[in-house]
């Protein structure tokens, strides 16, 4: 069973609707995250018993449970839609674990809402398992992040392009609160639904905030973090909108996102990203475009408009330093240096190095130690000078161990799970989830998964999935 302890339900109606999960026909657990469900205080034989399956197909509501579609606006791919919302998502309600940290429990493809525009609500089985390995991947990374506590087959088709089997997604985060959720109220003028959020989430999770210059300071620092951890594993989100940034600083929404192979700073998966927009180098800067939409909506709050403008501006500003702090911190670390070393010069040189002779990304990082990187080059003369520069600074082995993964979810090996998985062989899903759960780990056994993909093998596009 569940004890739900439900803070957002409590705010005024406007900020949700209230709606139940769509009943699923056969539902049928494919994942139980059980190293989460011990976190979060749950148990896992309850979980996966008859009644707790009921819950995570949104079949049944425990005691307790307050099911809610979440309102909010967004910039998508920079033009602004003022109403968004959980289209196919409702939170169940908020667990609080043994060490008293609240987390919301949500279902993603649990059936449509007021929020869905047209949409069915449901989700196929590939962006579910797809979500639950990528998330987990980068929890065990130590990346802030949304998590999977279990996937569940509906027993029903999904019709995309074709008819595809249906999921649903338990996902996992500290809040679900987005810019998108401060836009849906300042668009409208919404002061006192805007200084309630604020308060919110200040309370929930920047209890040393002051206000709400403070807390844009405290959630620029945190995304400032977060956006060096993507760069540092060669991951690309692909869909930034404003509605895709949570407030929390973790990472939320795992469409068409991918990590990279061949290293170039220019890559784009997502299929929807044309313009190159959401692309590996432009994260950070799309990070900054996201923030100043967040204190756009927060000047309101901030007293004189002139002088709320000058100190919301200058907020924004602290982004860059500190994520060029960030960044030269992780990849001091992937290089098995400190911060007292002079890192960036030398790994925008083995970057640019990367990316012309399109070396593999996550390969090289992961082969410093042992000096296998050395044959992820065309050009092994020019990777040899610079390997001096580097060793003349004396990096530490342990460091770039615990730093640089040895395999990652690549794209194709997602793809394989899925299509196993579609066709009723959840064995390869398994085993990839093992293995990038397990990132540092050199077992022997999942030499296959961390090697790069033949060019057969290479994933072009991802896709939004929904």
């Amino acid at each position: 069973m569940i004890h739900f302890d439900n803070s957002y339900a409590r705010l005024p109606q406007g900020f949700f609707a209230r709606v139940a999960p769509t009943p699923v026909a056969e539902p049928r657990l494919l994942a139980l995250n059980e190293g989460l469900a011990k976190r979060l205080g749950l148990d896992a034989g309850w979980l996966s018993s008859a009644d707790g399956l009921a819950m995570l197909a949104g079949n049944a509501m425990p005691p307790g449970a307050e099911p809610i579609a979440q309102a909010y606006a967004g910039h998508q791919f920079g033009g602004f839609v003022p109403q968004l919302g959980d289209g196919r998502a409702v939170l169940l309600g908020e667990v609080v674990a043994p060490d008293g940290a609240r987390f919301d429990i949500q279902l993603k493809g649990s059936g449509p809402t007021p929020f869905s525009r047209r949409g069915d609500g449901r989700a196929w089985v590939g962006p579910v398992l797809r979500e639950y390995i990528v998330s987990e991947f980068m929890h065990a990374m130590g990346v802030p992040t949304t998590r999977a506590l279990a996937a569940v087959a509906t027993g029903e088709t999904v019709w995309r392009e074709t008819g595809l089997p249906g999921a649903v997604l338990t996902r996992v985060a500290s809040s679900h609160i987005r810019v998108g959720t401060f836009q849906y109220f300042a668009v409208r003028g919404q002061e006192d639904a805007l200084a309630a959020l604020t308060d919110h989430v200040i309370a929930r999770h920047y209890p040393t905030a002051n206000g709400p210059l403070s807390l844009l300071d405290h959630v620029i620092a945190r995304q400032a973090e977060t956006i060096a951890q993507w760069m540092a594993l060669g991951f690309i989100h692909g869909v930034m909108n404003t509605d895709n940034m949570a407030v929390s600083g973790e990472t939320i929404d795992y469409g068409p996102c991918a990590f990279m192979d061949a290293y170039h700073p220019d890559t784009v998966f997502s299929s929807i990203d044309r313009g190159g927009r959401y692309a590996w180098s432009q994260q950070p800067q799309i990070a900054v475009w996201n923030l100043a939409q967040l204190a756009t909506c927060l000047i309101p709050l901030m007293g004189e408009r002139e002088a709320a403008i000058e100190a919301a501006t200058k907020s924004v500003h602290t982004f860059a330093p500190l994520y060029q702090a960030a960044w030269k911190r992780r990849f001091g670390e992937k290089l098995g240096l400190t911060e007292a070393a002079d890192v960036q010069p030398l790994a925008e040189r083995l970057l640019t190095m990367m990316a012309q002779q399109r070396a593999d990304f996550t390969r090289v990082f992961a082969g410093l130690p042992d000096g296998s990187a050395r044959d992820e080059f065309t050009d092994r003369d020019a990777f040899d000078a610079w390997a001096v520069d580097w060793q003349a600074l004396d990096p530490d082995p342990d460091l770039m161990r615990h730093a640089n993964p040895v395999r990652i979810p690549r794209n194709h090996r997602i793809e394989e799970a899925i299509a196993a998985a579609v066709a009723d062989d959840l064995g390869p899903f398994r085993r990839l989830f093992d293995a990038v759960t397990h990132p540092r780990d050199g077992r022997a056994d999942w030499d296959d998964l961390a090697a790069a993909p033949r060019s057969e093998q290479i994933v072009q596009q991802t896709f939004c999935g929904t």
